[in-house]
């Protein structure tokens, strides 16, 4: 059963507390599009960049790459995106509703009582039909189909038709890999689960290279590798798993794949993908362009068009996984106390900073004490309410430590930092603070 509730008060605590917002929510908002709020994008930020960290400074065989959002028209029509990417699509002629035929049973009815997409007495759904989920736009000032250009549904493709230029330019070998964090755009049917499905997302994605015969080895060691990542953030292991794709979930250029997933409230479902793409992406290119996109292998002189081993995750799914995985509500004297528990290198506030009261030098030194950690991590100031409130509106933020300035500071330099998971409280030198957060919010 899905846990709608956790999901409402997670939505309601991410709105009230800056992580997310609908996006044109003034306008009546722009349906399954959001934006990322002061807390939002630093959370996300902190996954790309332990996601970049992981995939191209810590390896010498992977290269980065940013390509533009626009391409070529030619590039869709060989990758098969124009003639293949769609879903077939059923209109209900009395609630007027749109649903994916293919996930009929999972769709819902918006007419009352509730009931499944199909089965009110008054429902009349059409014959489905396919819907091109790629974004169509026209380059130059006159709309005419010769200027009919896509915002790109996936990250990839820019990266296969710059696998020669990074190559040459890098002057890496085979096996290497083409890492990329961008935006992509989908035109779903049935978007929803907040910013799980949405129709402009971000993908972190990398193609690795590798000889024909060595694939499948590269394959499991890519899967080793990404979830050990997912591991890293502080997921809870018990909620993520493998699903293998059969024979009827296979992409048509796939020779396997396997998703990482994660139990949300409203199910299992995928938050990354590794598949084996086999030579399908470089060939498709080759013939199209008539560019050659072999790779000469001196050592044993041979050529050969590379398989790519693909790993591909969202941005903003993951961001949403963290989000899920780190809510928490306990019950302390009495009171609830709402926690966001993240792991301290991706929460987006890694220290608050508070005077016990506004008077005896407290502010001053506090504020000081702020201004120098703010150089270093990001760090909140607080004076308003009682420290305790204080307190709490860190947990909501995930914010992993807590300075308070007291009477003792004046007396002898050392402040009160309290644990955020724990709710335990050390007396640390001042003089030490900057050190000793960053020593444990570094990942």
């Amino acid at each position: 059963m899905a846990d709608t509730t956790l999901m409402d008060k997670l939505v309601s605590l991410c709105k009230r507390r800056g992580f997310v917002f609908q996006s044109s929510e003034i306008y009546g908002g722009l349906g399954s599009v959001w934006d990322y709020g002061p807390l939002g994008v630093e959370l996300k930020k902190n996954v790309k960049d332990r996601w970049w960290r992981a995939m191209v400074h810590a390896r010498d065989d992977i290269e980065g790459l940013d390509a533009a959002i626009l391409m070529h028209p030619k590039v869709w029509e060989a990758s098969g995106h124009v003639s293949g990417f769609t879903d077939p699509l059923v209109d209900c002629k009395t609630c007027k509703a749109r649903f994916r035929a293919d996930k009929l049973e999972d769709a819902q009815c918006p007419q009352k009582p509730s009931k499944k997409a199909g089965q009110h007495t008054t429902c009349e759904l059409t014959e489905p039909r396919l819907f091109n989920l790629m974004f169509k736009t026209f380059m130059g000032p006159v709309e005419e189909s010769a200027a009919v250009v896509y915002l790109r549904p996936e990250t990839a493709q820019g990266i296969y038709v710059n696998y020669l230029n990074v190559l040459q330019g890098s002057r890496q070998k085979v096996p290497f890999g083409i890492a990329q964090i961008g935006k992509a755009f989908r035109n779903e049917i049935t978007p929803g689960n907040f910013i799980f499905r949405t129709r402009e997302f971000e993908q972190m994605e990398m193609q690795f290279f590798v000889k024909p015969g060595a694939d499948t080895e590269w394959f499991e060691q890519w899967r080793e590798i990404r979830m050990a990542w997912h591991h890293s953030l502080g997921l809870n292991p018990a909620k993520l798993r493998w699903h293998q794709h059969g024979e009827g979930e296979l992409a048509h250029y796939a020779k396997a794949a396997y998703d990482i997933e994660y139990e949300f409230p409203f199910g299992w479902n995928e938050i990354e993908g590794i598949h084996n793409r086999t030579d399908f992406d470089l060939q498709r290119h080759q013939e199209a362009s008539g560019k050659k996109l072999e790779y000469f292998e001196q050592s044993t002189n041979e050529r050969f068009v590379p398989y790519i081993v693909e790993t591909s995750a969202g941005a903003d799914r993951v961001t949403l996984t963290t989000l899920v995985d780190a809510y928490r509500e306990e019950q302390v004297e009495g009171d609830t106390r709402v926690v966001l528990g993240f792991h301290p290198s991706i929460a987006p506030i890694k220290v608050g900073v508070f005077p016990l009261v506004k008077k005896d030098g407290m502010p001053e030194f506090a504020m000081r004490l702020y201004h120098d950690l703010k150089e270093h991590v990001p760090a909140f100031y607080d004076d308003s309410g009682a420290v305790g409130r204080r307190y709490r509106r860190m947990d909501e933020a995930g914010t992993p430590f807590c300075i308070t300035v007291d009477g003792q500071t004046l007396q002898d330099d050392t402040v009160t930092v309290r644990h955020r998971d724990t709710m335990v409280q050390d007396r640390v030198a001042a003089d030490t603070l900057r050190g000793w957060i960053k020593e444990r919010t570094e990942g």
